[in-house]
């Protein structure tokens, strides 16, 4: 990447990565905060009002993500982190689990991550855009061990309300940054904008967003598992973190060649099916895991093609859509949303019912069947020439 590209991808990652530092930051200490809170005692409210964000970013990405085809991105981000802080402030000041559940959906209605992503596509050249699109989901990967590393210590220090008035700061230097380092874009005016049908039905956009439904749905259903089997492997509850930073860090080093050789030769597909097989022997390996070396080079395996995938679908959904990159990844986007709450409700009944290798099991079917959708696929987007894909910037 050049460097207005690498200074624009890395600004728009940060952004992308305090959001979801936002969400991952209270999964270690929610549960046992709420306790202490009218209401707290029935787990029922203390999930919702912990999964409120995730609901109500799935109603708004697709219309944020269209909005931001019609206007610009930057006024379409600079409003969703305003309500982003505004969720913070109100959860700051109030320490009820009603008011809590408010902010935080007000913080989930700034929702983003579709404008986010179609201006990673708009500011790189799409050479390079699988590789800015593997920094963008690099953060919510960093965010995840980040937070596993830094919850607990901040929560001793300065409770909740303490949490959050950090992430109403960070959304206004997110702001800042939005304003004045990333370039303004304007939409196409010369481009007609497909329709929302037209963009749900393309068949190449619906394998992609069957895809990042089974990814995200097999994900949070393997980590309501996980943490028991390294409890049961000896490993503490704090120590955890342990593992995920350094599976996570090593992670990059190994999916970053994959990247670069796709991209070289334009092999995405050939990379894109290999990220789904890692996932299934990921899953087929935590299924026989007794120690925590075992479990280890599961997870290894498994963030190696979670973080390939990560990087490869957003930028083919851009590809595949260029007239309407906004409406194509709010769509992903809400796939996605969707994808995650599927995930811990049939996870969560599986681990009720059948046991825990279940989820395991359920895991590698859904992958299976993705496999076979994807290999069905043809041959990716032709790369436009350098001189029309160039980001324009005002």
């Amino acid at each position: 990447m050049n460097p207005s590209e690498l200074r624009s991808t890395l600004a728009l990652a940060g952004i992308f990565g305090l959001r979801m530092l936002g969400l991952f930051l209270l999964l270690p200490v929610f549960s046992i905060h709420a306790r202490g809170l009218p209401g707290g005692e029935h787990a029922l409210w203390v999930g919702l009002t912990l999964g409120i964000f995730n609901i109500v970013q799935a109603g708004f990405y697709i219309p944020l993500g269209r909005l931001s085809d019609r206007i610009g991105r930057k006024p379409v981000v600079l409003w969703g982190l305003s309500l982003f802080v505004a969720g913070a402030l109100i959860c700051a000041a109030k320490d009820d689990l009603l008011w809590i559940a408010i902010g935080r959906g007000i913080m989930g209605a700034g929702a983003v991550s579709a404008a986010i992503s179609a201006w990673v596509a708009d500011l790189t050249r799409e050479q390079v855009r699988t590789r800015a699109m593997a920094l963008v989901g690099g953060s919510i990967a960093l965010s995840f061990a980040l937070s596993l590393v830094i919850a607990a210590p901040i929560y001793r220090a300065i409770s909740l309300s303490g949490i959050f008035i950090v992430l109403a700061i960070l959304g206004v230097l997110a702001m800042l940054v939005t304003y004045y380092v990333l370039p303004t874009t304007k939409p196409e005016a010369k481009v007609q904008q497909a329709s929302l049908k037209e963009v749900f039905f393309r068949p190449e956009l619906m394998r992609l967003n069957l895809g990042v439904f089974v990814l995200h749905a097999t994900q949070v259903a393997m980590f309501l598992v996980v943490p028991r089997l390294l409890v049961q492997a000896g490993l503490p509850l704090s120590s955890h973190w342990e593992i995920y930073l350094p599976v996570v860090l090593l992670s990059f080093v190994f999916m970053a060649p994959a990247i670069i050789y796709g991209e070289k030769k334009q092999k995405l597909r050939t990379i894109l099916l290999f990220a789904i097989v890692l996932l299934l022997i990921a899953e087929i390996l935590f299924t026989n895991t007794a120690s925590i070396t075992s479990i280890a080079i599961a997870l290894l395996v498994y963030f190696v093609g979670f973080n390939l995938l990560e990087a490869l679908q957003p930028s083919l959904v851009s590809r595949f859509a260029k007239e309407s990159k906004g409406t194509a990844l709010g769509v992903y986007n809400t796939t996605q949303s969707i994808g995650l709450f599927s995930g811990a409700a049939v996870g969560g009944y599986l681990m009720d019912s059948h046991g825990d290798l279940s989820v395991f099991v359920m895991g590698a079917v859904l992958l299976v069947c993705w496999l076979i959708i994807a290999w069905s696929m043809g041959e990716m987007p032709t790369r436009a020439t350098e001189s029309k894909d160039v980001a324009t910037t005002t």
